[in-house]
This record gives structure tokens, C-alpha cells and sequence, in this order.
């Protein structure tokens, strides 16, 4: 079946120099980007999927500052947040040390993934410049902080916090209206990462999917989070493995979120966990993709 494509993203300023290109609605590969400062000294949190809508980041970028971006942060390794790294050459990548291995060990595969989509003539491009825990850079006058929560998302993950405007660029750490997703990295590592930034105190959230929002967001990624442990917990206790716990409990009060077929490669890692597993041990990813497929009934819709 070919799905269309959605709508492209616009980028919008959500305090002084400070901007984020949200495409919605946020589902597979639709991922939110961010713009920091202006003039010579501005810096791109992550890029996207396609050719076509990385170009069209650029587009907009260059609708609001004179010159590229010179600094491109990558919050973490998935395609649809990095494969558009090469339309900016004139950027230094900067990521987690880990989410540079990661990039570089993934290259394309994403793009098998989804067959249908037209991807476009794409580069992998890994980050030249990386850090272990902690980052400070100036966008101009901005000053952003990259921190490293632990594994969460993936074990490479990159949030920036911009402590004056107080503003929080997750990645995909924290998602609006979607599916949370940590089969790459730790569900018990998440809940302690949105510990973190609940620390921080923001005012302003930028998911990695879907709408810009307030700091609830952390508060519905816990709930949804905890909950799978909980049912992971009593599906262990039943003798069911991981595809009968979802189809036996299902979404639940998170049905309404958009890819919540998710719940199946969630519930490996809530299991690997919950048997003394360690956080961010690499699973079986093109399988726990066939087995949600085969859970959803078809593959999961991806309109990049």
C-alpha cells in the first residue's frame, strides 16, 4: 500500500532565537528539528528523514538566518533525526560519543525498513565532534547545554537545554501525542532520565514527535513507561512472552497514541530488563520489527 506523504514542516519561533521545525503529525520518521541563535553563531538540533525534507529544513533555516548553521547537534543515531546531516556540510555534527558509533554502524538501514518512501540521494554523515557526559556551546547570545541522560531512548541519547529561556529539546526521550520508543535503549533508564530533565525545571518541551508542549509531557512519557513495566511484570508471572503480553493487555489508556503498535518491541526490552538484563544490551531489532509488524497486521504507516 503507498501511504502519501505529510504535509512539510515550517519552522517557528517559540522564544527569543530559539525555533523548532515540527512536522507533523509526528508519526514514524516525522521527527521535530530545532534552529538556536541566528547570524553566524546558529546552531541545528538534528535534521530529518528524506532528501526532500531535509532540503526543505534548510529552506527554512535559511529563511531566518543569513548564512548555515556551523554546528549541527544530533540528539541521537536514528535516520529520520540524522540522514538529512548531509544537506548541511557546512556543519560540524556534534552527538554523544556512543550515537557516533551507532551512526556509523547503522549507516542507511533505516531505509529498508520502509521501501516506499522515496528517501533520496542520502549520505550518512557521523558526527565530527563528540562528548561523553556534558557540552556547553554559545549560540551567540544562547548559551545550550548538551547533557547525556544514560541509556533511555538509545544509549547515545542528547538532550539541549537552554537553561535561560528554559527551553528542553528532548529528542526522542519524550514524545507528544506518539508512541514512546526505547527498544534500542532502556525503559528503566528512561523513567530515570525524565527524573532528570523534571529537574531541570522547563517551561518549554520540544519532543522528538509531535506537538511542542509544556512540562506534562514528561509526566504522560512516565506514565506510559511505567505502565509497561507494570504489565510486563504480570505477563512474566503468567508464563506469556512478550507478543501474547501485548495482545492480552494491549495499549490500554495509551491506545489513542499515534504508533502505539510500539507497544510490542517495548515490551522485549521491559522484559530484558525485568530478568536482570543490562540497560541498552543490543535485541534483535530487525525481528522485534517483524513481530510488531505481524502484531499491527501490516507494517506500520510511515509518510516521510
Amino acid at each position: 500500500m503507498t501511504v502519501p506523504a505529510a504535509a512539510p514542516g515550517r519552522l517557528t519561533e517559540i522564544a527569543d532565537n530559539v525555533r523548532v521545525f515540527v512536522q507533523p503529525d509526528g508519526g514514524w520518521c516525522l521527527n521535530n528539528a530545532g534552529l538556536v541563535g541566528g547570524g553566524d553563531d546558529a546552531v541545528l538540533i538534528d535534521t530529518a528523514a528524506t532528501r526532500a525534507r531535509a532540503e526543505r529544513l534548510r529552506e527554512e533555516v535559511l529563511r531566518v538566518v543569513p548564512r548555515p548553521p556551523r554546528l549541527l547537534a544530533s540528539t541521537h543515531f536514528h535516520g529520520d533525526h540524522t540522514f538529512g546531516n548531509c544537506v548541511f556540510p557546512e556543519a560540524v555534527v556534534v552527538a554523544h560519543e556512543r550515537a557516533r558509533q551507532d551512526i556509523t554502524a547503522s549507516g542507511l538501514h533505516l531505509t529498508g525498513l520502509w521501501p516506499g518512501v522515496c528517501w533520496g540521494d542520502l549520505e550518512v554523515v557521523a558526527p565530527q565532534l563528540t562528548y561523553r557526559d556534558r557540552l556547553a556551546v554559545h549560540a551567540g547570545a544562547v548559551r545550550a547545554e548538551l547533557l547525556h541522560p544514560g541509556p533511555a531512548h538509545t544509549t547515545g541519547d542528547t538532550v539541549v537545554w537552554l537553561p535561560e529561556q528554559r527551553v528542553l529539546f528532548t529528542g526522542d526521550l519524550v514524545m507528544s501525542g506518539v508512541t514512546p520508543f526505547c527498544p534500542m535503549g532502556s525503559v528503566a533508564g528512561s523513567i530515570e532520565a525524565l527524573h532528570t530533565l523534571r529537574a531541570l525545571r522547563p517551561r518549554t518541551v520540544v519532543p522528538g514527535h509531535g506537538p511542542v508542549g509544556g512540562p506534562g509531557l514528561l509526566d504522560d512519557n512516565e506514565g506510559y513507561l511505567l505502565r509497561l513495566q507494570r504489565i510486563a511484570a504480570a505477563g512474566l508471572a503468567a508464563g506469556l512472552d512478550p507478543l501474547e503480553t501485548a495482545r492480552e493487555y494491549g495499549p490500554g489508556p495509551y491506545g489513542g497514541l499515534l504508533d502505539a503498535e510500539r507497544l510490542v518491541p517495548n515490551l522485549h526490552r521491559a522484559y530484558q530488563e525485568a530478568l536482570g538484563g543490562e540497560r541498552g544490551a543490543p535485541l534483535d531489532v530487525p525481528a522485534l520489527f517483524a513481530e510488531m509488524t505481524r502484531y499491527h497486521g501490516r507494517l506500520p504507516v510511515c509518510r516521510a
